[in-house]
């Protein structure tokens, strides 16, 4: 791969999904998350699965911020102001991720720090037949790693909203002082290494507005035997509950309204699936903020992911506006398709740039490699 010239993210083409919303009043940033940062170097092209004992050669290969960096770009590309509070190795891995974040994407981090003498946590992902297999290197960070929003009774930063990812067994005290702030808390989570699988597990998920699992995350934590009675059933526990099912898309049930929505996924070839998840959580939590009906935003968290899978790495495979307004105006001019699959997206007609504006499709972004650059 060739590197590329990093833009200014000023000088992007931007939508605000929330222009009509924003009065001097609001809180500085929309979004606010904190987690760890790693250094993701993927491999793609691989045809198959490595081999013990022998050489493989990927065709692709690309290195980008990851870990929580995939989501905080995500909702940067979308036009959200995005704070982040992570620890960065001082390493030359940590001066690219800070840097691909700050300058890169336009994500405030003034909550976060580098840590002298510690370095960053890497992950290796090799992409194949669909799927991936990584493997992570890392070390706990010290003491002094600690978000600044721990101990600090400015922080976390006044936002709109908050991600957070839910770790069994685990209690996170910034998420109720957000919430009890009136920020609105979007949680995911992981698989549970205890086998346990008990919402009493998650103290903090009471907090919450919205939890996104996945099928097997949700049925595995209410017992359920299909994931739209899971979903059903987690609303006992939270106001929304979203499913994500794979191929076969999302499906969400909102307790206060009694809404339910389901939207299929749209077929795409995947190139690397790395930070689907956390786009599409991006996706869901713009359409949340700007005011969407639910069917809206599950289709819309849906085609980010979609369009995500098809590029190269997690953080930098993030659709902006311009690659959706570009997806939108190819899917309209391919004959045979299904006016009422149209229709379905016909709510992004007000929102996207024009087509001058707009970038061609479908885009491949140029992965930066570390090492052609040296710090000033």
């Amino acid at each position: 791969m060739t590197p590329s010239t990093r833009e200014d993210p000023r000088d992007r083409p931007q939508v605000d999904p929330l222009a009509a919303l924003r009065t001097p009043q609001d809180p500085p940033w929309d979004v606010y998350l904190t987690g760890p940062v790693f250094l993701d170097i993927i491999f793609t092209g691989l045809d198959s699965a490595p081999v013990r004992g022998t050489e493989s050669w990927a065709r692709g290969m690309g290195s980008s911020p990851g870990g929580v960096a995939n989501m905080a770009t995500a909702l940067a590309r979308l036009g959200l102001r995005t704070s982040l509070a992570a620890a960065f190795g001082d390493d030359h891995y940590g001066e690219y991720c800070w840097d691909a974040l700050q300058q890169g994407e336009g994500i405030d981090l003034g909550p976060s720090r580098t840590v002298p003498g510690w370095h960053s946590s890497v992950t290796v992902s090799m992409a194949y037949e669909g799927e991936r297999t990584m493997v992570s290197h890392g070390h706990e960070p010290p003491p002094e790693a600690a978000p600044v929003h721990e101990g600090a009774p400015d922080c976390p930063p006044p936002a709109r909203a908050a991600v957070a990812s839910l770790t069994p067994g685990k209690r996170d005290p910034w998420i109720e002082q957000a919430a009890s702030r009136g920020t609105r808390i979007f949680a995911d989570v992981g698989w549970d290494d205890t086998g346990a699988w008990d919402l009493a597990a998650l103290p903090d998920l009471k907090h919450c507005e919205a939890f996104l699992p996945n099928a097997e995350e949700a049925m595995r934590y209410t017992r359920a035997t299909c994931p739209r009675a899971a979903a059903h059933a987690l609303t006992e526990y939270v106001p929304l509950a979203v499913v994500t099912l794979g191929a076969e898309g999302a499906y969400a049930v909102d307790r206060r309204t009694g809404e339910t929505a389901e939207v299929p996924a749209i077929a795409v070839e995947a190139l690397d699936p790395t930070g689907a998840g956390d786009v599409f959580v991006a996706g869901f939590v713009t359409g949340t903020l700007a005011g969407w009906p639910l069917a809206d935003r599950l289709a819309f968290a849906g085609l980010t992911a979609a369009l995500s899978v098809q590029e190269f790495g997690g953080s930098l495979s993030a659709p902006g506006w311009s690659e959706i307004a570009a997806w939108w105006r190819r899917v309209q001019s391919v004959e045979g398709q299904d006016p009422e699959a149209l229709r379905r997206y016909a709510f992004l007609e007000g929102l996207l740039p024009t087509e001058a504006e707009a970038t061609p499709w479908p885009l491949r972004r140029a992965v930066p490699t570390i090492g052609f650059g040296r710090s000033a």
